[in-house]
């Protein structure tokens, strides 16, 4: 029996509501929160500016783009590297221009198109980019599970095995409510069995305040701190295009061009622009949400829209923060292999969907580049920006497909191909 599809517009009963926004809101907290504490930042402002982010993204982009919006991991090298020489509100003035410029890109996009695309990542070159979305976090999966460690504890392992097996069968074998809460009900009952074997710390939920205020700090701008975090924005944008594309797989809608790759780019980098404002950390579409999508079969935005009303919630109610907080990494670990593999998968769909032709060699050297390109581990620094894995492969990408247009135009390819 085919799965029930919420689509992207569709409202849902409102006893759904809640579970179905508390599984996406659960699917991105651990990679979130994990960016500010790296920063040494309060997690309370991220998860306010998250779901505030998020709901902008639904506005400007009409409500027709399903996308959660958290902490980036692409400002982490040169943050760090302005908030040791300058400090934190230093690298708030950097996000602030870095999404401002954004803004500006997208602008561009606006009066460009979207058709550039098309040329510079054919099916060939984007399956296996999107693909490297899911497959290059696989080890953070591994790691945030404790399966990379020298000496492996069997109770990690117990409370991994829970809840991605829960995650397993349940998405295959559960029927009517619980097919669309498989993720849910798999972190509840890795949660049981992290409290089983004695994992999970209560001491932050006892101690934590019930009523607390995200602490805000004002941005500080200094030219030298900008243009070490402002070549970011290259990094963000393939992240971005990546995304959308493969979230344009899963729900069956094409979100480049309608609501536009404009909106949407404009709402990501509005959104980190703000974030900066107030003190948080920038924001972007997570692949975690998208990975939800693709298992549960529900893409509504107002169920994401859900999920950033609790956010904010939980940025300012201390025990539900903390109790969020008291997740441990087995848990996030064993959702986020099911997770990242499913985006992984919707790059192979596109290699399939499109019809891909492998008998020719363009097709089959783009493809064959791009995957070496981004699981090889090579890293390519521009000052302080690392283009490396999916990135990487993005840009390497578009040069060589550039490089096979160019040779088209001038007639210079086999005539097979």
């Amino acid at each position: 029996m085919a799965k029930r599809i919420i689509q992207v517009q569709e409202k849902v009963p409102f006893r759904l509501l809640a579970p179905l926004s508390l599984q996406h809101m659960f699917a991105m907290f651990g990679a979130s929160v994990l960016v500010p504490f790296v920063l040494g930042i309060n997690p309370a402002v991220v998860l306010l500016m998250n779901g505030i982010g998020t709901l902008l993204f639904i506005l400007i982009t009409k409500g027709k783009a399903p996308a959660y919006l958290g902490s980036s991991f692409a400002f982490l090298g040169p943050a760090s590297i302005v908030i040791a020489k300058f400090g934190f509100p230093y690298a708030q003035g950097g996000f602030v221009v870095t999404g401002l410029c954004g803004c500006i890109l997208a602008f561009i996009i606006y009066k460009v198109g979207t058709k550039w695309i098309d040329i510079v990542l054919p099916s060939a070159a984007m399956g296996p980019v999107v693909a490297l979305i899911g497959l290059e976090l696989s080890s953070n999966a591994a790691s945030n599970a404790g399966l990379l460690d020298k000496v492996i504890d069997p109770a990690n392992v117990i409370v991994f095995a829970v809840t991605l097996g829960v995650a397993v069968v349940g998405s295959v074998c559960f029927r009517k409510f619980l097919s669309v809460i498989p993720i849910l009900i798999a972190i509840i009952c890795g949660y049981i069995a992290a409290i089983c074997v004695g994992i999970v710390d209560m001491t932050p939920v006892k101690e934590a305040s019930f009523f607390m205020l995200p602490q805000f700090q004002a941005p500080k701008f200094d030219i030298h701190a900008i243009l070490m975090i402002l070549p970011v924005l290259l990094v963000i944008t393939s992240e971005h295009i990546g995304h959308q594309i493969v979230t344009s797989e899963v729900v069956g809608r094409d979100l480049l061009k309608d609501p536009g790759l404009y909106r949407s780019l404009f709402a990501d980098n509005f959104s980190s622009a703000l974030s900066g404002l107030v003190g948080s950390v920038p924001t972007t579409t997570y692949g975690e949400n998208i990975g939800v999508m693709a298992i549960t079969g529900v893409y509504s935005v107002q169920v994401i829209g859900g999920a950033a009303v609790l956010s904010i919630i939980c940025s300012f109610i201390g025990p539900l923060s903390a109790l969020i907080q008291t997740i441990p990494g087995p848990v996030i670990g064993g959702i986020s292999f099911l997770l990242y593999g499913m985006i992984g998968t919707s790059g192979l769909r596109i290699l399939v969907d499109n019809h891909v032709d492998y008998s020719k060699s363009i097709n089959m050297i783009l493809t064959s580049v791009v995957f070496v390109t981004g699981l090889s581990g090579v890293t390519i620094h521009l000052g302080t920006v690392e283009l490396t894995g999916m990135v990487l492969a993005c840009v390497v990408a578009m040069l060589l497909s550039l490089l096979f247009y160019l040779f088209d135009k001038l007639h210079l390819l086999n005539p097979e191909e």
